[in-house]
């Protein structure tokens, strides 16, 4: 039975409290001391099985990047590293209690997963990436208990990136009274904000599970970051039958701490319901008051204040540590990436975790959550569009899309719309291909009327002939307009602040087929050159990139179009799969870092963009190898005239050293915020250059290689900036530096170490590679090594690599225990380096 109650009560402060106040403590972490099989054959749900011989591993796991890299076996697509069919039992001791419930609530298993609790099937979930939980209650023995969890990745290509395998997000056991607040069960909104106020909504779900009328209150306080009540919120005398009952309730904060990309600041609502002077349940929520608006014609609004959204698309692997990605690595790349500028993330293609949202909440990062990435229709997974070959190995969500997509998105929902991060539900990414009629509409394929290119050129349709050519195509089963409706629809059922966006790759059959009628925001994919398009035949259509390449060129499009939003780029990190054929290439080489964290030039170029930050960076290429020369005036240009304007996905090669033939000719390449750039070396000026001289907005010289130290000097805003080179020796060292060197003693904490090759005078080596050898010792555990080639297969779980570009990391993670230990580093002819860690 469903009811509704509607209290409002403005900045109501409470000092009464109940006298015997409980601590409630719902959440346990589940986590730890798991045992898995990958060689179980038989079923292995039985209460009575003995899984003594099994492995023990703590939660999360991915088990599949402890293998080694395949090409054989493997499939480009998913990186090369295999699936499988996975076991997972935890005993547990509980003490039966007639007034708990008690749920197990997983925030993502990959895939096809089956939980049981001693023996008895609670149920299944297809879906990788959206968070689920069962009622344990009925099934628990006082005592002992097993619960177990079938994985089945048999279907090891069944994703067009590297998924993972296993419980590789966390796991807690909930307990709560018979009367409470279900899991998911609050909803924040703040839909008026100033400076001054904020009004403060809160719709909370209460469940009473017991088999009589239940009476009770409900206060809630809301607390700002220091902890202090600044409103609270009292529903008094509340009655509800059997079942759940919503409760409405507002108030208002004022002079509030507004959320925003450079001030993340946070609320909690904490909400007890109090039977009496008992406090029967308490539930927290995290949120953050801020207001969201978007304009067709001026953009992107965060409280009232016009911005671009700059943004990057995030695969959900963690490189080394694959689909299981500790909370401080996550901490380390969105560090990174704040630090260039980027405000905001798109979990592509699928839902984010619990965890990486509460880190863009602290950070300042605004999300689009990713509902999917394929609907009614399967994608190939090895050729990226629509299915063109048919095998078991690649069936994925496309088998379960019709009967879990409601109760996917649904779950994602609950759990997400709290979060002041997400300001967009995506329901999908690139569906077009998979609908027939898309493709054959545009006039782009097939055309031979026709010479552009489909990248760069506009439809060489009318958007009349457009909607002609897609109504004369064969109806299929389902039809793009009618599931983006569908879907789009039961986004808004469950919350309305924020705006329906998909990411679109043929966006001119979208206009036509209905899929843009679902869509508040129309979502580009590489189609900067839609924007005027759509402007000029849907004008009151909000527009934006959310899938464009990290080029300048990208930008400079949306910079001199106040009515486009912004853009994620493809990608912000370098992520594993989508490399079907490409052997030795495990991973896709289009973020601004590497799989390791390091930065790439672009990286640099999109710093000088998207941060006021002083800001300067400079590497080489002999001169041969560029795609500079020198005209006949002395001065640096492409190769190609033009070519900056239409480069892709990924940056071309550059050294990022100073070591060349004496008198080889070599380009000097320096890209920074600075108007104007003088280059030195050896304390020898090379001239000053203006940044307006380089529409590509990258400094060149070309210069005569001489031994010595090179160094670009700017001033930026009244501060001098500057980026040297130094001709080095041979590799005789390691350094090592780490961004802590104290960790906390939890099982999850992490650190990354990172190894420099140097020469004999402490240079950086980075035009030289050798094996390097890590020592890991005391109460921290390795996680694996790698040096963030995407080309690089050598094994993730060894304590030995290869650097590239002179340089590889260790990431080591805390145990349980406190104490100390050490990474050390060795190589041939090198001297050996340690680095003490302290772990609390």
């Amino acid at each position: 039975m469903k009811q509704i109650v509607l209290v409002f009560l403005s900045a109501l402060f409470i000092t009464s409290c109940a006298k015997q106040k409980e601590v409630i403590n719902r959440e346990a972490d589940f986590n730890f001391d798991w045992k898995f099989s990958l060689e179980q054959e038989e079923d292995a749900s039985a209460f009575e099985l003995v899984d003594s011989s099994w492995a023990t591993v703590n939660l999360p796991h991915d088990w599949s990047v402890d293998f080694p890299f395949d090409s054989i076996n493997g499939e480009g697509c998913t990186g090369y590293l295999p699936g499988g069919l996975g076991w997972y039992r935890k005993h547990f001791n509980i003490e039966l209690d007639s007034t708990k419930n008690t749920y197990i609530l997983f925030d993502g298993v990959y895939n096809n997963s089956e939980v049981w609790l001693n023996g008895v099937k609670l149920g299944q979930h297809p879906y990788g990436y959206s968070p689920f939980y069962f009622d344990l209650t009925s099934n628990l023995k006082n005592g002992n208990n097993v619960i177990a969890v079938k994985v089945d990745r048999t279907r090891y290509a069944d994703s067009r990136w590297y998924s993972g395998s296993g419980i590789y997000r966390n796991v807690k056991l909930v307990t709560v009274n018979k009367l409470h607040i279900p899991i998911w069960g609050t909803f924040i909104t703040t839909p008026e904000v100033s400076a001054e106020q904020a009004k403060v909504d809160l719709a909370l779900t209460v469940s009473n599970t017991t088999n009589a009328v239940a009476h009770f209150d409900v206060v809630t306080e809301i607390r700002n970051a220091e902890g202090k009540v600044v409103s609270t919120i009292e529903s008094k005398n509340l009655v509800i039958a059997v079942g759940d009952t919503t409760i409405s309730s507002s108030s208002v904060v004022n002079k509030p701490s507004l959320w925003s990309v450079d001030t993340p600041n946070l609320y909690t609502a904490v909400t007890e319901i109090r039977q009496g002077n008992v406090v029967v349940d308490s539930y927290s929520t995290t949120f953050g008051i801020r207001s969201i608006r978007f304009d067709a014609e001026t953009g992107f609004y965060l409280n009232e204040v016009n911005m671009k959204i700059k943004g990057v698309c995030l695969h959900h692997d963690g490189g080394l540590v694959g689909a299981a990605v500790p909370k401080a690595v996550w901490k380390r790349r969105l560090e990174i990436l704040k630090e260039g500028g980027c405000n905001a993330i798109r979990i592509s293609h699928n839902p984010a975790s619990e965890e990486f949202l509460q880190l863009c909440d602290e950070l300042g990062f605004l999300v689009q959550d990713e509902f999917f990435d394929e609907w009614d229709y399967p994608k190939d997974k090895r050729k990226n569009m629509q299915e063109q070959s048919v095998d078991y190995i690649t069936r994925g969500y496309g088998e379960h899309f019709q009967k879990w997509n409601h109760f996917d998105l649904r779950n994602t929902m609950l759990a997400h719309r709290n979060h002041p991060s997400v300001f967009q539900w995506s329901i999908g990414n690139e569906i077009e291909w998979t609908y027939p009629q898309n493709a054959k509409a545009t006039g782009f394929f097939g055309n031979m009327d026709w010479s552009g290119n489909y990248f760069w050129s506009q439809p060489p349709f009318s958007k009349e002939k457009i909607k002609e050519e897609f109504l004369k195509q064969p109806r299929t089963e389902y039809m793009i307009g009618e599931t983006a409706k569908k879907l789009a629809d039961w986004t808004r059922e469950l919350d309305t602040t924020r705006p329906v966006i998909a990411n679109c790759i043929l966006p001119s059959a979208s206009f036509v087929s209905g899929y843009t009628d679902a869509l508040d925001i129309v979502g580009f994919s590489y189609r900067r050159v839609m924007y005027d398009y759509a402007r000029k035949n849907y004008p009151s259509k909000i527009v934006m990139g959310t899938e464009n390449l990290g080029q300048y060129h990208e930008w400079k499009a949306i910079e001199e179009r106040p009515f486009v939003s912004g853009t994620f780029l493809w990608t912000g990190i370098d992520y594993m799969g989508e490399s079907n054929a490409r052997w030795p290439q495990k991973a896709t080489p289009s973020g601004l870092l590497d799989q390791a964290g390091f930065a790439k030039p672009s990286y640099h170029m999109y710093k000088t963009l998207w941060s006021s930050k002083p800001h300067i960076y400079m590497c080489s290429l002999p001169a041969e190898d560029s795609k500079y020369v020198v005209n006949e005036a002395g001065d640096v240009v492409e190769k190609n005239p033009g070519a900056w304007e239409t480069a892709l996905w990924v940056w071309y090669d550059v050294n990022e050293h100073w070591n060349y033939s004496e008198g080889q000719p070599v380009i000097v390449e320096v890209i920074s915020n600075a108007e104007e750039v003088e280059l030195f070396l050896n304390d020898k000026s090379l001239g000053v250059k203006k940044l307006s001289s380089f529409p590509d907005r990258i400094y060149k010289w070309a210069v005569p290689f001489n031994a010595g130290l090179l160094v670009a000097k700017a001033k930026v805003g009244g501060v001098d900036v500057e980026a040297k080179i130094v001709t080095c020796g041979e590799a005789t060292g390691v350094k090592l530096t780490v961004e802590k060197t104290t960790l906390t003693a939890d099982g999850y904490d992490a650190v990354h170490v990172i190894a420099q090759l140097v020469d004999a005078k402490g240079n950086p080596v980075v035009g030289q590679d050798k094996v390097i050898n890590f020592k890991v010792e005391g109460v921290v555990k390795s996680l694996g090594v790698d040096n963030g080639y995407a080309k690089s297969t050598q094994t993730f779980k060894s304590n030995s690599v290869k650097t590239y570009f002179g340089r590889a990391m260790i990431i080591v993670q805390s145990t349980r225990t406190a104490g100390d230990a050490s990474v050390s580093v060795s190589g041939d002819k090198l001297e050996s380096s340690t680095l003490k860690l302290t772990v609390k």
